[in-house]
């Protein structure tokens, strides 16, 4: 059974883990356009971070970063090569847009790559319900990005939900 849990990036799975997520964009995207953060910036207050683990074994991870009271962004993703084609990425996506309802965020953000290589990424996110938008917060029109947005429906007083 797969377990999402809050966690540190600081750990060294994690940190073999997202060290391949930092690889895998410097050589998919301009210097300029990758926006991915290493361990130490996911462990910094206003990001929480979670894994997925299956007995221990570490097959995924997921951060969200709060912009502001009403929004937050998911600022890393990232599931192990063994672990691909399991559902993984779709329970961490689950779990972060479950927080950010349960926070009363109106909007969840994120930035991904336009090349193919982060084709079944934007195909998870659209298949979640998220959109293309604007380039929001700090970053800019890259034709190495795609920006998109999901609209939060916020929790219902009293409803729990669990992931």
């Amino acid at each position: 059974m797969v377990s999402i849990e809050i966690d540190s990036p600081l750990r060294d799975d994690v940190r073999r883990l997202l060290d391949e997520h930092l690889l895998d964009m410097a050589a998919t995207s301009p210097v300029e356009s990758v926006h991915a953060l290493d361990h130490s910036a996911l462990a910094r207050p206003g990001i929480t971070f979670w894994t997925a683990r299956e007995s221990g074994e570490l097959l995924g991870s997921a951060a969200l970063k709060e912009l502001n009271a009403g929004q937050g962004e998911i600022k890393s993703m990232r599931t192990a090569p063994a672990a691909r084609g399991r559902g993984v990425a779709g329970l961490l996506l689950s779990r972060v847009v479950e927080e950010a309802r349960q926070r009363g965020y109106g909007q969840l953000l994120l930035e991904t790559g336009s090349d193919s290589f982060f084709a079944p990424a934007r195909r998870l996110y659209l298949r979640h319900g998220f959109t293309e938008c604007p380039p929001f917060g700090d970053y800019a029109l890259d034709p190495h990005s795609v920006y998109m947005r999901l609209e939060v429906m916020p929790a219902a007083p009293g409803y729990a939900t669990e992931v």
